[in-house]
């Protein structure tokens, strides 16, 4: 595992993770809102090490820099472009979680010639509508303020969960949201809320995988048809019994899945 921070050309300086071999596939991971490159660090030791792992804590989150303004989808995307340049990869296959996958799919409209493949893991279709995330942001985030509670930290990851994970890899994700000032997780939800691209999805071309568990709090299963009907190359596989988080509840199955659909690309490819 390879550490380190990275500048990038407007000035944003993100928190790097590296893992497997740096000649290999580009796999560029998105992580969910408050979270950080930690919520793959379950998944990383169960991929091939012919795969190049690129998991960034993005902009605002880890211990990335926090600039004043820029969390919209596009920025996001934007940054994951410039981190692909800083390490020198043409295309990558982008995984997202939750807020990452909102991030992968504008990322595979922004960025079409460099998308390999995309991952979405707990993926929403849109956020307008969605009563969870609607009633959370009304009623939570909204109303934060510095410093950010613990008990609503904990609340938040739980409620990702449904299943129990060990509580000091629990520990790690709530310490990560902590890190995490109350404008960022205002202006990340506000941005999900606000940027709907839902009718521009049927024009993403990149094969497409579509992970979802069934105990899902945050996505319904609609979404994730919706999904998978409008991205033409899209499969879905459902995780039975697993909730939002699904990669931290079954880190070597996810990866396992993962990694097949990269070798089914490289394959396809040759």
């Amino acid at each position: 595992m390879k550490l380190g921070r990275l500048p990038l050309p407007k000035g944003i300086t993100l928190h790097v993770a590296e893992h497997g071999d740096p000649a290999g596939t580009p796999v560029l991971f998105l992580h969910g809102v408050t979270d950080s490159w930690r919520s793959f660090e379950p998944v990383l030791p169960h991929l091939p090490g012919s795969l190049r792992a690129i998991a960034p804590s993005q902009r605002g989150h880890g211990d990335s820099d926090r600039p004043a303004t820029g969390y919209r989808t596009r920025d996001f995307a934007a940054d994951a472009a410039a981190l692909l340049d800083a390490l020198g990869c043409e295309r990558a296959v982008v995984v997202g979680h939750s807020m990452g996958a909102a991030n992968a799919l504008r990322f595979a409209l922004d960025h079409a010639d460099r998308t390999l493949g995309l991952v979405l893991v707990g993926a929403f279709a849109t956020f307008r509508g969605n009563a969870v995330v609607t009633e959370y942001w009304d009623g939570t985030v909204r109303h934060l303020t510095d410093p950010i509670d613990a008990s609503v930290a904990r609340e938040f990851q739980e409620s990702t969960l449904a299943r129990p994970i060990a509580s000091a890899l629990l520990d790690t994700f709530v310490g990560e949201s902590l890190k995490v000032p109350a404008r960022v997780w205002r202006d990340a939800f506000a941005g999900l809320l606000e940027d709907d691209f839902a009718d521009g999805i049927g024009a993403i071309t990149a094969p497409t995988l579509i992970v979802w568990g069934d105990r899902d709090a945050f996505c319904p299963r609609a979404d994730q048809f919706a999904l998978r009907a409008a991205i033409p190359a899209a499969d879905l596989a459902v995780y039975e019994g697993a909730g939002h988080a699904l990669h931290w509840e079954e880190p070597a199955r996810f990866a396992a899945d993962l990694a097949r659909f990269v070798e089914h690309l490289t394959v396809t490819a040759r």
